[in-house]
């Protein structure tokens, strides 16, 4: 079948079960945000921009797990920020698990090799040899790094173990150049990739998210999707990115970019989603066949935000991950308080204009398993895309180029560095703003900071004059 059938289970006795109490509202998924520091600086994020003033503070693990059981959601998104920068990553997540919740941690992929190392050393016997071996020949591992887990665990400090509860969540926007132009820092990709290889070789669940903008190409993303197919990853996320307040701000102030010119419509989401039940046919498109035909401008569908809700440092966030009007100390009390029926869009027109272009997963991907605009025929769909055979890894897609960047020396400081390592020199066309990104392992973590990158278009800048 598409799903692990205990996972789709366990989501279908949730619904059931409030179905039949007749809940009003009740929670799928829970966005928790234990923090929102960060290690990258990705363009449309707005996150480490709408909470600034906070970078350096967490939730508590105590809070952290006391909010899943409060929404009692049987699933789980660890975001932020970057969730494995979070101290107790490893207990929240086996918190979590031991609450009996799936568990996605969403990661931008740079630190999963660390951890995985980690739960390696702490389970090593001679009979994982041939597993260190291999992960040495692939060069996922150096040879100092098997040393290191030959010797064993050390501390008692918890890991994150392969479970079938469990999914890594690895943020991917496209090939190796669009990706590291869009999370701003060059190799980001190449990690992200080898994470992924290691983690299959282990035995983890890997999924990848996606967020499309109005310059992704959508044969890149096809050609994304059949490259990841080819490494045996288990499903896929994909989203259209939405022109929220915070990425906004962001956009102008910081790059000097119009949002109109990186973001998604609601007429471009169509026709950027134009193929997207074609791709759930051919890959593990995680979400339901009813919210692809909404994305493929097939049919329409109203928002229900409160069924995926965000948890952060500052209190439960409404009305949705994207929009922040206030936040509440209560699961409960934003349910009652937050008037409902002032957002999203209903028979194409928005009731709060901050609405107008969103069709993303987290507003409208919980109305095709709820049932919101139902149509005759939606539940069999639903069963029939969640049951039905999984389709099998696409080995071709090892021919796709996805390494088109950094790994093949184009990466989007390759004319700067050009420029700087070869005094005689005499012109440079300088790339459009765009193109420059923090150099790869380099940018202050943390803060966003661009400094770097520009020092180096400074010198760039004293070249041309």
């Amino acid at each position: 079948m598409r799903f692990p059938l205990a996972l789709t289970a366990k989501i279908a006795r949730h619904i059931v079960k409030h179905k039949v109490l007749r809940t009003p509202k009740f929670a799928l998924v829970l966005q928790l945000e234990p923090l929102h520091t960060c290690n990258l600086t990705c363009t449309g994020c707005g996150r480490i921009r709408e909470y600034s003033t906070s970078l350096k503070d967490m939730m508590s693990l105590e809070d952290c797990l006391g909010s899943a059981e409060e929404c009692d959601a049987p699933m789980v998104s660890i975001c932020g920020g970057e969730p494995l920068i979070y101290p107790k990553i490893e207990e929240l997540t086996i918190g979590l698990l031991a609450q009996g919740r799936i568990v996605y941690v969403c990661t931008n992929g740079m630190f999963m090799r660390k951890k995985m190392k980690d739960y390696l050393a702490t389970v090593y016997t001679p009979s994982h040899e041939t597993v260190v071996a291999e992960l040495v020949q692939e060069k996922l591992i150096s040879s100092k790094d098997a040393e290191t887990i030959r010797e064993g665990k050390k501390g008692d400090k918890p890991v994150i173990a392969p479970s079938k509860w469990m999914y890594w969540n690895v943020h991917v926007d496209g090939l190796e150049y669009t990706h590291d132009l869009i999370v701003e820092r060059e190799g980001v990709f190449k990690e992200c990739v080898e994470a992924i290889r290691m983690a299959k070789i282990l035995g983890y669940q890997v999924a990848t998210n996606t967020t499309v903008y109005k310059e992704t190409d959508v044969k890149e993303i096809e050609g994304m999707f059949e490259f990841f197919s080819s490494l045996e990853v288990d499903g896929h996320t994909i989203s259209p990115g939405y022109d929220y307040d915070a990425a906004k701000k962001d956009m102008v102030k910081r790059l000097g970019k119009q949002p109109e010119d990186f973001f998604l419509t609601r007429a471009m989401t169509r026709e950027k989603f134009a193929k997207i039940q074609e791709w759930g046919e051919r890959f593990t498109i995680f979400g339901t066949p009813v919210y692809q035909e909404f994305l493929a401008g097939k049919r329409e569908l109203t928002c229900t935000a409160w069924a995926i809700p965000t948890r952060n440092i500052k209190g439960w966030k409404a009305p949705c991950y994207l929009m922040t009007d206030c936040h509440y100390s209560g699961y409960q009390e934003m349910l009652e308080k937050v008037a409902w029926d002032k957002y999203g869009v209903v028979d194409g027109v928005a009731r709060d204009s901050r609405c107008e272009n969103c069709m993303v997963h987290c507003g409208y991907d919980p109305s095709g398993a709820l049932g919101t605009n139902y149509k005759s025929g939606d539940t069999w769909k639903n069963i029939r895309y969640n049951f039905g055979a999984r389709p099998k890894p696409f080995y071709e897609g090892r021919a796709v180029r996805a390494f088109n960047g950094f790994s093949i020396g184009k990466g989007h400081l390759a004319e700067a560095r050009a420029v700087i390592n070869s005094p005689r020199q005499s012109a440079f066309s300088r790339a459009p703003e765009h193109e420059h990104a923090p150099d790869s392992g380099n940018g202050a973590c943390n803060t966003g900071d661009s400094s770097q990158r520009d020092e180096l278009l400074s010198r760039i800048a004293k070249r041309d004059e």
